[in-house]
């Protein structure tokens, strides 16, 4: 069924389109009803076909709907009017608004699974009676009939009202000429409820109101826990932008000071930027002297000193100095945001990833529809009266029922999940397990990873660090910090003077000296490669002090580990070649580049991607986070910057680096589990469906056997891999 923009008329909502110079206009929707790769394909392929739409990107994690639009006066109303016809309602995105959607789906998810248990406790109450019969132990045809009534009182509501999830989404899918998963199960439920009913009104013996509510309570387990895996996964990209200022500092042609959004700042314009400010957007260095920490951004943990006339990028943090910066580019143009949309991108195309249950989906659900229709129809063909043949279909529907289909995978992924969790690893999507049990080759980024992620003095003469220490205290530099936190507590020096770029001078016991860059201390020469502080004393001979990232403990047999396990490992960063030399020879590994920016560690993703690899991507920074979303997955630590952890599919709450083995094992084990449950599951249907159709099995024992199979690939579940 396609839509079209003609035959969609809705409400006007232009107020919500972002308007560009070059007359074009964009949009984002927030959609709900989407749940698989199969529902993004729809939706980008219908929207693509309106007019006046240049691209769709759906992310499936957030439900956030990115249209591009060729010009501005494209009605929104009529787009989402056409995406409702389409059976997925929209409004205009609101960050807001999406969380609250998922904490409403939990709660709704909650409230059906617990008025299900209710309904099948109570009306098991009421059908056992009726059901001892089968034992020789017939009730009176007034008792039967009062307890079937009274089943049907509890059960039918109860079912009505737990089974609107799968109602619902069935009818969504139908409306558009498609069949989900969730039609059978509606379509047994409705058919178990209407011979149930039929059956108790002419005093029959058949009741099954027990049998559909259970059916719902555990697909509602499944599908609960389904929800709980996907609610971890949150977008990074609006983390990403929050590192922005929401306002900048304007100054007028007078020198003024004028507070404006972020978005009104356009290039050429002056801003004023404070020590302790982050840089809101791309721009030049106009007045001042900048010591920028770009960490969040290549991942180089030295400060670079910046002057008149050089360029700064927007999210660096002006460490010291007052700074005027000339503004080159929007808020929406600079650095940071390239990353959002690199990051935005990322989480997209993964959220095309097809689930295990979505590929065993495309086979039931035609299967499963064709059988029943057969049995019905070949019953009453064969013979049989009307009545008999539909019971046949209804007992092959329910005893089908994809309940272990739908608990094969969420059970695995919890049980591995919470024993991850035990090891130090949060898993944040069902998905990320089975991405991760794929992964034949690992990126690691270097800085914070690998290494702990902080300067530490090396190799340095006690005494030397004694004297130099009382200006290290009086200074804000990473390396500086660094010395003093080897001296300890003391004294302070006095009259100290900080250069931003440079270093820093004053009074030690009333002597002179100085602290930083060579030059600054007045050394003959400065040795590139590794980090350093020169120290002196005014007419003194200057000493070298130097500062080395600690490669973490177990680092070195974390890669072993990988390799064993038939997985290639390689570097990718943004820390000078040095460094990152030293620390892949130390780790023991010969793949490594050095000095990339984040869009170059994205591509070179992609780049492997393209050859076939399915890339595992380990970082922390800023720099990482476009690379962690285009990988088939990701960890993050858990010191990293927390638009990297929301990237990543795990975070490491340790410190060390070996958890990411047993994740890699426990993923493995438990797509196995999982494997054999859709095996095992496939198994029990050949056995039982020829059951039902012969007429073998009722309803009843049909919701039995069926709770049986949801048992059994529950406790093979419980096999999964635990992590050393």
């Amino acid at each position: 069924m396609a839509v079209t923009l003609e035959a969609a008329t809705g409400p006007d909502m232009s107020a919500f389109l972002r308007r560009s110079d070059d007359g074009r206009a964009a949009l984002d929707l927030l959609v709900t009803g989407a749940r698989c790769a199969g529902c993004i394909s729809k939706i980008e392929r219908e929207m693509a076909r309106l007019p006046g739409v240049e691209s769709v990107r759906l992310n499936l994690s957030t439900g956030r709907l990115a249209l591009g639009l060729k010009d501005g006066n494209v009605d929104p109303g009529r787009i989402i009017t056409a995406l409702d016809r389409l059976g997925y309602p929209a409004t205009p995105y609101d960050p807001g608004a999406a969380l609250v959607q998922r904490d409403r789906e939990g709660r709704r998810l909650i409230l059906a699974m617990a008025v299900a248990g209710f309904g099948a406790m109570n009306a098991m109450m009421f059908s056992v009676p009726i059901w001892a019969g089968l034992f020789d132990q017939e009730l009176g045809p007034a008792t039967r009939s009062m307890m079937m009534w009274m089943s049907a009182a509890v059960g039918a509501p109860c079912a009505i009202f737990a089974g609107m999830p799968f109602f619902q989404s069935a009818w969504r899918s139908l409306r558009v000429g498609k069949a989900n998963m969730d039609v059978p199960i509606s379509v047994g439920v409705i058919l178990t409820l209407g011979i149930s009913f039929s059956e108790t009104v002419l005093n029959g013996r058949d009741a099954y109101f027990d049998a559909a509510v259970s059916l719902l309570f555990l697909l509602l387990i499944g599908r609960w826990l389904d929800h709980v895996l996907r609610a971890r996964a949150r977008s990074a990209a609006g983390d990403l932008l929050a590192l922005q200022a929401p306002s900048a500092c304007v100054l007028d042609s007078d020198g003024r000071e004028r507070s404006v959004p972020l978005a009104e700042v356009r290039p050429g314009d002056r801003l004023r930027i404070r020590p302790g400010d982050r840089i809101p957007v791309d721009g030049v260095l106009e007045a001042g002297e900048a010591l920028l920490d770009n960490s969040l951004l290549t991942g180089e943990t030295a400060p670079e000193a910046v002057k008149a006339g050089q360029p700064c990028r927007a999210g660096a943090l002006n460490t010291a100095g007052l700074l005027v910066l000339r503004a080159q580019a929007r808020s929406e143009d600079s650095a940071l945001a390239a990353i959002a949309r690199l990051v935005e991108a990322g989480a997209q195309s993964r959220s095309r990833y097809v689930r295990l249950a979505d590929r065993a989906a495309t086979l039931y659900v035609p299967i499963v529809h064709a059988a029943a229709l057969a049995t019905f129809a070949g019953g009453w063909a064969l013979g049989l009266e009307p009545r008999e043949a539909l019971l046949r279909a209804v007992a092959l529907l329910i005893i089908t029922c994809p309940c272990a289909l739908g608990l094969a995978v969420p059970a695995v992924q919890i049980v591995a999940s919470a024993r991850l969790f035990r090891k130090g690893v949060l898993v944040k999507s069902g998905a990320a397990l089975e991405r991760l049990a794929e992964i034949d080759h690992v990126v690691f980024d270097k800085t914070g990873v690998l290494t702990e992620g902080r300067p530490e003095l090396v190799g340095a003469d006690p005494a030397v660090v004694t004297l130099a220490a009382p200006l290290a205290r009086a200074s804000s530099h990473p390396l500086s910090r660094a010395l003093a936190r080897a001296a300890g507590d003391g004294p302070l020096a006095a009259d100290v003077v900080e250069t931003a770029g440079q270093g820093v001078a004053g009074l030690i016991d009333g002597r002179p000296a100085r602290l930083g860059r060579a030059a600054f201390v007045g050394a003959p020469t400065l040795r590139g490669g590794e980090t350093e502080l020169w120290f002196g004393f005014e007419a003194g001979t200057p000493v070298r002090l130097q500062f080395s990232d600690t490669v973490r403990a177990d680092a070195a047999r974390t890669i072993a580990a990988l390799r064993a396990r038939g997985v290639t490992v390689e570097i990718l960063s943004g820390d000078l070649t040095a460094s990152v030399e030293a620390t892949a020879r130390v780790v023991g590994v010969e793949a490594w580049r050095a000095g990339l920016t984040p869009q170059e560690k994205s591509e070179a993703i992609d780049r492997l991607t393209a050859d076939g690899r399915k890339v595992l991507m380990v970082g922390d920074g800023l720099n990482d986070a476009a690379a962690l979303a285009r990988a088939h997955a990701a960890i993050a630590p858990g010191t990293a910057l927390e638009a990297s952890q929301n990237a990543a599919d795990l975070v490491l709450s340790g410190p060390g680096l070996l958890p990411i083995v047993d994740a890699l094992d426990v993923a493995r084990s438990a797509r196995r589990r999982a494997l054999e449950n859709f095996g095992f599951a496939a198994l029990y249907n050949m056995l039982a469906a020829p059951a039902a159709m012969l007429g073998f099995v009722n309803p009843f024992v049909a919701a039995l056997a069926m709770s049986g199979s949801s048992l059994v690939v529950t406790l093979n579940a419980l096999r999964v891999r635990r992590p050393k």
